[in-house]
């Protein structure tokens, strides 16, 4: 029994911390983003994000918009596995690079945007 003893004590241990990090985590994706209105006015407005699973600067834009981006009309164009193709969503909008801001009007914003000039571009109120 004493064998078995040291084993439970540093299973209940790993089951604690994991269980820890998951409830982080998730009180973490439940609170307000920095930009939740922004992020919801741009939706409203019908401004979409166009980007890539793969992109590298897709990454940074949804980590500047962090729990705001849940509010966020984006559309992912890579294919499963291929860096090459898009989705056929992505080729109708004539998507040519990531990240790509495209706007009710037509116009739209490529590469990395602050949320600040995506709101003053789509007339949206920014904090």
């Amino acid at each position: 029994m004493k064998k078995y003893a040291g084993l439970l004590v540093t299973l209940a241990a790993v089951v604690v911390v994991i269980g820890g990090l998951v409830w982080l985590s998730k009180r973490e994706s439940g609170k307000p983003g920095q930009y939740d209105t922004l992020a919801q006015c741009l939706t409203e407005k019908g401004v979409k994000f166009y980007g890539a699973s793969w992109c590298p600067h897709c990454a940074e834009q949804k980590r500047m918009f962090g729990n705001s981006m849940k509010y966020i009309t984006y559309v992912e164009c890579a294919l499963p596995g291929n860096q090459q193709g898009q989705t056929q969503a992505c080729n109708d909008a004539n998507i040519e690079g990531y990240p790509t801001w495209v706007f009710p009007d037509g116009s739209r914003l490529g590469g990395e945007q602050l949320p600040k000039a995506l709101g003053e571009k789509a007339g949206c109120f920014v904090e």
